[in-house]
Protein backbone atom coordinates (compact mmCIF):
# COMPACT_ATOMS: atom_id res chain seq x y z
CA UNK A 1 0.00 0.00 0.00
CA UNK A 2 1.02 3.97 -0.51
CA UNK A 3 3.09 5.16 2.27
CA UNK A 4 1.44 8.40 2.94
CA UNK A 5 3.35 12.14 4.50
CA UNK A 6 0.16 13.56 6.29
CA UNK A 7 1.52 17.30 7.08
CA UNK A 8 -1.30 18.93 9.08
CA UNK A 9 -1.07 21.05 12.49
CA UNK A 10 -5.17 19.64 13.65
CA UNK A 11 -4.81 17.04 16.20
CA UNK A 12 -8.28 15.74 15.59
CA UNK A 13 -7.74 15.50 11.96
CA UNK A 14 -4.21 14.03 11.90
CA UNK A 15 -6.08 11.54 14.54
CA UNK A 16 -8.68 10.87 12.38
CA UNK A 17 -6.81 10.36 9.07
CA UNK A 18 -3.89 8.60 10.68
CA UNK A 19 -6.74 5.97 12.32
CA UNK A 20 -8.13 5.66 9.21
CA UNK A 21 -5.07 4.62 6.23
CA UNK A 22 -3.98 2.90 8.90
CA UNK A 23 -6.51 0.61 8.97
CA UNK A 24 -6.78 0.52 5.35
CA UNK A 25 -2.93 -0.90 4.69
CA UNK A 26 -1.23 2.50 4.55
CA UNK A 27 1.74 3.46 6.60
CA UNK A 28 0.85 6.91 7.85
CA UNK A 29 3.91 9.27 8.52
CA UNK A 30 2.53 12.56 10.02
CA UNK A 31 4.29 15.97 10.51
CA UNK A 32 2.64 18.91 12.46
CA UNK A 33 4.10 22.00 10.49
CA UNK A 34 5.55 22.50 7.30
CA UNK A 35 8.97 22.84 8.21
CA UNK A 36 9.03 19.08 9.65
CA UNK A 37 6.80 18.00 6.77
CA UNK A 38 10.27 19.07 4.77
CA UNK A 39 12.58 17.03 6.56
CA UNK A 40 10.30 13.50 7.22
CA UNK A 41 9.54 13.99 3.27
CA UNK A 42 13.60 13.29 3.10
CA UNK A 43 13.91 10.33 6.28
CA UNK A 44 9.90 8.73 5.28
CA UNK A 45 10.15 8.70 1.64
CA UNK A 46 6.23 8.26 0.93
CA UNK A 47 4.90 8.06 -2.16
CA UNK A 48 1.90 10.71 -1.51
CA UNK A 49 1.46 14.25 0.44
CA UNK A 50 -1.73 15.39 2.10
CA UNK A 51 -0.90 19.08 3.22
CA UNK A 52 -3.24 20.96 4.77
CA UNK A 53 -3.05 24.66 3.52
CA UNK A 54 -3.45 26.30 6.36
CA UNK A 55 -0.22 25.41 8.51
CA UNK A 56 1.32 27.42 10.76
CA UNK A 57 4.63 29.24 10.16
CA UNK A 58 4.98 27.75 6.04
CA UNK A 59 2.33 27.66 5.17
CA UNK A 60 0.58 24.65 2.98
CA UNK A 61 1.21 26.75 -0.15
CA UNK A 62 5.18 27.61 0.57
CA UNK A 63 5.79 23.56 1.61
CA UNK A 64 4.04 22.46 -1.75
CA UNK A 65 5.98 24.81 -3.86
CA UNK A 66 9.63 24.08 -2.17
CA UNK A 67 8.12 20.24 -3.17
CA UNK A 68 8.03 21.11 -6.43
CA UNK A 69 10.93 21.81 -7.10
CA UNK A 70 12.30 19.12 -6.71
CA UNK A 71 10.18 16.10 -6.53
CA UNK A 72 7.42 14.91 -8.65
CA UNK A 73 5.47 13.41 -5.46
CA UNK A 74 2.10 13.30 -5.94
CA UNK A 75 0.23 16.08 -3.06
CA UNK A 76 -3.32 16.47 -2.29
CA UNK A 77 -4.21 20.00 -0.56
CA UNK A 78 -6.00 19.53 2.84
CA UNK A 79 -8.43 22.51 2.84
CA UNK A 80 -11.29 23.97 5.45
CA UNK A 81 -13.02 25.54 3.24
CA UNK A 82 -13.64 25.09 -0.28
CA UNK A 83 -12.95 29.15 -0.97
CA UNK A 84 -12.15 30.07 -4.33
CA UNK A 85 -8.90 31.88 -3.82
CA UNK A 86 -7.88 28.64 -1.53
CA UNK A 87 -8.09 26.16 -3.41
CA UNK A 88 -6.84 28.18 -6.57
CA UNK A 89 -3.45 28.86 -4.90
CA UNK A 90 -2.99 25.55 -3.77
CA UNK A 91 -3.74 24.15 -7.03
CA UNK A 92 -1.17 27.01 -8.81
CA UNK A 93 1.35 25.82 -6.48
CA UNK A 94 1.73 22.18 -7.55
CA UNK A 95 -0.62 20.58 -5.82
CA UNK A 96 -2.61 17.75 -7.81
CA UNK A 97 -5.93 17.62 -6.04
CA UNK A 98 -7.57 19.23 -3.30
CA UNK A 99 -9.93 17.68 -0.44
CA UNK A 100 -12.26 20.22 1.44
CA UNK A 101 -12.38 19.34 5.43
CA UNK A 102 -13.91 17.30 7.09
CA UNK A 103 -14.39 14.49 4.39
CA UNK A 104 -15.14 10.80 4.48
CA UNK A 105 -11.77 8.69 4.75
CA UNK A 106 -13.37 7.12 1.94
CA UNK A 107 -13.36 10.18 -0.30
CA UNK A 108 -9.79 10.39 0.61
CA UNK A 109 -8.67 7.04 0.14
CA UNK A 110 -10.47 7.29 -3.17
CA UNK A 111 -8.55 10.71 -4.15
CA UNK A 112 -5.32 8.90 -2.97
CA UNK A 113 -5.86 5.82 -5.50
CA UNK A 114 -6.98 8.38 -8.20
CA UNK A 115 -3.49 10.42 -8.12
CA UNK A 116 -1.45 7.37 -7.71
CA UNK A 117 -3.34 5.70 -10.64
CA UNK A 118 -0.50 6.28 -13.48
CA UNK A 119 -0.98 3.90 -15.51
CA UNK A 120 -1.48 4.57 -19.49
CA UNK A 121 -3.05 2.68 -22.26
CA UNK A 122 -0.25 2.04 -24.91
CA UNK A 123 -1.78 -0.87 -26.82
CA UNK A 124 -1.07 0.42 -30.21
CA UNK A 125 1.13 3.40 -29.89
CA UNK A 126 4.48 4.20 -30.42
CA UNK A 127 6.50 4.42 -26.53
CA UNK A 128 8.29 7.75 -28.20
CA UNK A 129 6.56 10.42 -29.39
CA UNK A 130 8.61 13.22 -30.82
CA UNK A 131 5.81 16.62 -31.24
CA UNK A 132 8.03 19.63 -32.41
CA UNK A 133 10.52 20.04 -28.93
CA UNK A 134 8.53 17.56 -27.21
CA UNK A 135 9.88 13.89 -26.99
CA UNK A 136 7.43 11.98 -24.85
CA UNK A 137 8.77 8.11 -23.76
CA UNK A 138 4.70 6.43 -22.77
CA UNK A 139 6.37 3.36 -21.91
CA UNK A 140 8.76 5.21 -19.03
CA UNK A 141 6.83 8.13 -18.94
CA UNK A 142 8.95 10.85 -19.12
CA UNK A 143 9.08 14.12 -20.89
CA UNK A 144 11.90 15.67 -22.25
CA UNK A 145 11.75 19.52 -24.32
CA UNK A 146 14.73 20.08 -26.03
CA UNK A 147 16.73 17.22 -24.54
CA UNK A 148 16.05 18.35 -21.09
CA UNK A 149 14.07 16.33 -18.83
CA UNK A 150 11.07 17.88 -17.03
CA UNK A 151 9.74 17.95 -13.92
CA UNK A 152 6.32 16.52 -13.91
CA UNK A 153 3.73 16.21 -11.44
CA UNK A 154 1.23 12.98 -12.04
CA UNK A 155 -1.68 14.91 -13.09
CA UNK A 156 0.62 16.91 -15.61
CA UNK A 157 1.90 13.95 -16.48
CA UNK A 158 -1.60 12.30 -17.01
CA UNK A 159 -2.42 15.17 -19.10
CA UNK A 160 -0.04 15.40 -20.78
CA UNK A 161 0.29 12.13 -22.16
CA UNK A 162 -4.06 12.19 -22.56
CA UNK A 163 -3.97 15.35 -24.68
CA UNK A 164 -0.68 13.36 -27.03
CA UNK A 165 -2.85 10.10 -27.62
CA UNK A 166 -5.30 12.26 -29.38
CA UNK A 167 -3.70 15.05 -31.25
CA UNK A 168 -5.92 17.65 -32.61
CA UNK A 169 -9.20 15.81 -30.94
CA UNK A 170 -11.04 19.03 -28.46
CA UNK A 171 -11.85 17.60 -24.93
CA UNK A 172 -14.23 19.07 -22.64
CA UNK A 173 -13.05 19.86 -19.42
CA UNK A 174 -15.35 17.47 -17.76
CA UNK A 175 -14.19 14.58 -19.84
CA UNK A 176 -10.26 15.63 -18.46
CA UNK A 177 -11.83 15.36 -15.05
CA UNK A 178 -12.87 12.08 -15.56
CA UNK A 179 -10.21 10.91 -17.23
CA UNK A 180 -7.20 12.60 -15.83
CA UNK A 181 -8.44 12.81 -12.18
CA UNK A 182 -11.42 10.34 -11.94
CA UNK A 183 -13.51 13.03 -11.17
CA UNK A 184 -16.54 12.03 -12.59
CA UNK A 185 -19.19 13.27 -9.35
CA UNK A 186 -16.69 16.35 -8.24
CA UNK A 187 -17.10 18.17 -11.66
CA UNK A 188 -14.56 21.21 -10.33
CA UNK A 189 -13.03 22.94 -13.52
CA UNK A 190 -10.70 24.56 -11.75
CA UNK A 191 -8.47 21.14 -11.55
CA UNK A 192 -8.23 21.28 -15.34
CA UNK A 193 -7.82 25.07 -15.69
CA UNK A 194 -5.16 25.21 -12.81
CA UNK A 195 -2.87 21.79 -14.59
CA UNK A 196 -2.97 23.18 -18.17
CA UNK A 197 -1.52 26.42 -16.78
CA UNK A 198 1.31 24.39 -14.89
CA UNK A 199 1.56 22.05 -17.65
CA UNK A 200 2.20 25.14 -20.11
CA UNK A 201 4.62 26.76 -18.39
CA UNK A 202 6.95 23.78 -18.62
CA UNK A 203 6.33 22.75 -22.10
CA UNK A 204 5.56 25.90 -24.25
CA UNK A 205 7.52 29.12 -25.12
CA UNK A 206 6.22 31.23 -22.64
CA UNK A 207 7.10 34.44 -24.51
CA UNK A 208 4.47 33.79 -27.07
CA UNK A 209 1.30 32.32 -27.78
CA UNK A 210 0.36 28.41 -26.60
CA UNK A 211 2.17 26.42 -29.59
CA UNK A 212 0.88 22.87 -27.89
CA UNK A 213 -2.31 23.45 -25.94
CA UNK A 214 -4.91 25.43 -27.36
CA UNK A 215 -8.12 26.93 -25.50
CA UNK A 216 -11.27 26.06 -27.08
CA UNK A 217 -12.84 28.80 -26.13
CA UNK A 218 -16.35 28.03 -24.03
CA UNK A 219 -15.57 24.38 -24.29
CA UNK A 220 -12.14 22.85 -23.43
CA UNK A 221 -8.64 22.05 -24.91
CA UNK A 222 -7.10 20.38 -27.94
CA UNK A 223 -3.01 19.28 -27.90
CA UNK A 224 -1.59 19.77 -31.33
CA UNK A 225 1.89 21.69 -32.15
CA UNK A 226 1.57 24.59 -34.47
Amino acid sequence: MPRVLLIEDDPSVRAGVTLGLHRRGHEVHVAETGEAGLIALLEFRPDLVLLDLMLPGMNGVQVCQKIRETSDLPIIMLTARGDDFDVVVGLEAGADDYIVKPAMIGVIEARIKAVLRRLVDTAGRPQLEVHGELAIDRGGLTVAKSGERLLLAPSELKLLLHFSASPEQVFSRQQLLEYVWDHSYHADARLVDACVRRLRHKIEDVSGSPRYIQTVRGFGYRFGPL
